[in-house]
């Protein structure tokens, strides 16, 4: 049942966000079968055996109930109504068939048991919720009980939570601290059995995970507190400003946070190396504190001193993150100097003291334009493929190229699995949305009038995905490519989206024909997705090269690596590699590379060629290196400080033991990676 649960909430989550998007009824085709189904039983204290039955789920409109007793007719019931039914002593096993909206159905069994005994053997246990704060659950299991009630004990509120016996009745309290809990065990007899405990409501005072993690180039950010950049360096977190505020730093789960408790004020101060930030425009900041209405404020403060605080509103046992823009600082009085910022300042809001933890304090831009490199090459995909639920995705070469003369197309199948099957692609860096929200993509469809929805989604694995953004575009040519055009205005660019998922004819099911195939490329946003190869591997003469697993993370954690073989060919037998924009040796002359042999003293010669075709080819310029290992990684380094720059090297020939005729053992392969330019 739990990965049948897993698949549907999937689903659901799906559903609902195009009902919201598109206003229109075709979210009907996407409803699945009712989850989380169940009754709850609450038993007359009378003697009677009288029984009400109250059914739940997630998406059923109406139940089908066996009572379980003999009686034939099942008995309809709504959602949200109860059915009452006299029982006489014994144990049954009632029946429920929740029925969706669309007619699908689940069928799930529960026991009852009608005694006219008292409960017995009464067994409570009660525990603070591990992830919510100030949240109990309480179990109890007793012989002939049905259900139980649940009195927490604060003060003000005297109405119960009922729960069926064995099951988890929760309750949130305000406050932490001591509290009386009752419990009261039923059944169908008019006896009782009750139990009392003193209980200590705990707070969870510190966050359980880290910050969200940043994903900024680091060109465009100056950090003052933070794990993945670099920080101001001296810098002191806790200055002596006489300040009754604690300072700790503590490690959540890997992640680095700045603790400081009793919050009046606390000071962060590098001003022995200020910061020059005139070229940023935003300050970021992720907060957690766990004190209910409680606020701070936050200040750079440049030479002068000047200062202006920003009120940070804090919500309680969650991070918040803010992303101020710096313009707040300098449209105010006094003015701030961006480019002599020397100290940060945290103030508490408050009737009382509270406590927050601070990650991710940094200054940034927006990315900045750099020229592309053509190295390093890693050899690891640039973006990772996946499906769902009957989609299928693959780079193919171009089967149309009237209207788009891309060598690599990606091609989507809808298969005969759910009615929302699709497709979806990871980078390893968001998609930037903050010089445009409009994405365009190429698209050749089999027919006019299909539907592809683009959404995009954080990097939270499912079901934990919580930004999602999607637009539907729709073709209007058959057997053509086109570009449709996906408004993404709305989007909250304040979110890391490094999920864009694509479902053609979303709600309708597909059957993996021609009909349900098509192709897309030049996904247009920053960066650009068009599934042409970053660089092409050739090999000659008996050479042999190919990308594949990482055989040894020892020494190399790259999960892929190109493979180097030397057959029984020419003893010149070796690789190329080709690249779409020549290398640049303008201040950059020495080349590493990762070597794996399976020999130490193997030979292994870089050459650059121009990209004319060979025998034509009239600029080279090579080296060679040894390597000093066997079966094992290290990195060779080859000086090309004497290479002619006028030069454009768009090939990168490799060639082991040149001269000696290879035979395609274990003895002539190897294993290169990240080939970088120094």
């Amino acid at each position: 049942m739990k990965t049948l649960k897993y698949i549907m909430s999937f689903a659901l989550v799906f559903f609902i966000s195009c009902a919201e998007d598109d206003n229109d009824l075709s979210f009907v085709g996407n409803i699945v079968a009712p989850t989380e189904v169940s009754a709850q039983f609450k038993v007359a204290q009378d003697n009677s055996g009288l029984v009400s039955i109250t059914p739940n789920s997630n998406g059923a409109v109406s139940y089908n109930i066996a009572l379980g007793d003999g009686t034939t007719d099942l008995v309809n019931v709504k959602q949200g109504e109860t059915l009452e039914h006299t029982y006489t002593e014994g144990t049954y096993t009632v029946s429920l068939e929740a029925v969706g909206l669309s007619g699908l159905k689940t069928l799930v069994n529960q026991e009852l048991v009608v005694s006219f005994k008292a409960p017995e053997n009464l067994v409570v246990t009660i525990e603070n919720d591990a992830a919510i704060s100030k949240q109990v659950n309480v179990t109890a299991t007793a012989d002939y009980a049905v259900s139980f009630d649940v009195y927490f004990g604060e003060p003000g509120n005297d109405t119960p939570v009922t729960a069926n016996i064995g099951e988890v009745a929760s309750y949130n309290y305000q406050d932490a601290g001591t509290y009386t809990i009752r419990v009261v065990a039923m059944g169908a007899a008019i006896e009782t059995t009750e139990y009392i405990e003193e209980f200590q409501v705990t707070a969870i005072l510190q966050p359980l995970a880290g910050a969200p993690t940043p994903s900024r180039s680091q060109n465009d950010v100056i950090s003052i507190y933070s794990d993945v950049y670099a920080n101001p360096n001296p810098i002191d977190y806790y200055p002596n400003w006489g300040q009754t505020t604690t300072y700790t730093q503590i490690d959540v789960n890997g992640d680095n946070i700045i603790q400081y408790g009793d919050l009046t004020y606390q000071g962060i101060d590098f001003s022995s190396v200020p910061v020059d930030a005139s070229a940023m425009e935003f300050l970021h900041v992720d907060i957690w504190t766990a004190n209910d209405n409680f606020n701070a404020k936050l200040s750079p403060i440049s030479s002068g001193p000047n200062e202006t605080a920003y009120d940070l509103e804090l919500t309680a046992n969650q991070w918040t993150s803010f992303d101020i823009p710096l313009s707040f600082f300098t449209d105010a009085n006094p003015l701030v100097n961006l480019a002599d910022i020397i100290q940060f300042k945290f103030d508490g809001v408050a009737s009382g003291a509270g406590t927050i933890f601070v990650d991710n304090l940094y200054f940034y831009r927006a990315p900045t334009t750099t020229v592309p490199s053509v190295t390093p090459i890693t050899f690891e995909t640039p973006f990772a493929l996946d499906q769902f639920d009957g989609g299928g995705t693959s780079i193919v070469t171009n089967p149309d190229t009237n209207g788009n003369n891309s060598a690599s197309v990606l091609e989507m199948v809808k298969g005969a699995g759910q009615p929302w099957a699709g497709s979806k692609i990871t980078i390893p860096t968001p998609f930037n949305f903050s010089n445009s929200t409009t994405v365009t993509a190429k698209v050749w469809s089999p027919r006019a009038g299909l539907n592809l929805l683009m959404k995009f989604e954080d990097n939270v694995p499912w079901p934990g995905v919580t930004g999602t953004a999607e637009i539907t575009a729709t073709t209007t040519l058959a057997n053509a490519w086109e570009t449709l055009t996906f408004d993404f205005s709305g989007i909250d660019t304040n979110i890391d989206w490094y999920n864009m998922v694509l479902i053609m004819d979303n709600g309708t099911q597909g059957d993996g024909s021609a009909n349900y195939t098509i192709y897309i490329d030049d996904v247009s946003t920053n960066p650009m997705l068009d599934f042409e190869p970053k660089f092409e591997l050739s090999s000659f003469d008996g050479g042999g090269i190919s990308v594949i697993a990482n055989p040894d993370t020892n020494g190399n954690s790259s999960s892929m690596v190109a493979e180097m073989v030397k057959g029984a060919g020419q003893p010149w037998a070796g690789s190329k590699i080709t690249v779409p924009s020549p290398f640049n040796f303008e201040g950059a002359t020495t080349v590493t590379v990762k070597v794996w042999s399976p020999r130490a003293g193997l030979n292994l010669l870089m050459k650059f060629e121009d990209n004319v075709p060979w025998p034509g080819v009239t600029g080279t310029a090579e080296i060679t290196a040894t390597t000093t290992l066997a079966n094992a990684w290290e990195t060779l380094t080859y000086d090309f400080s004497g290479i002619d720059t006028n030069i454009d090297w768009y090939n990168l020939v490799l060639i082991m033991d040149n001269g000696t005729q290879g035979d395609g053992s274990a003895n002539y392969t190897i294993y290169i990676d990240d080939i970088e330019q120094n």
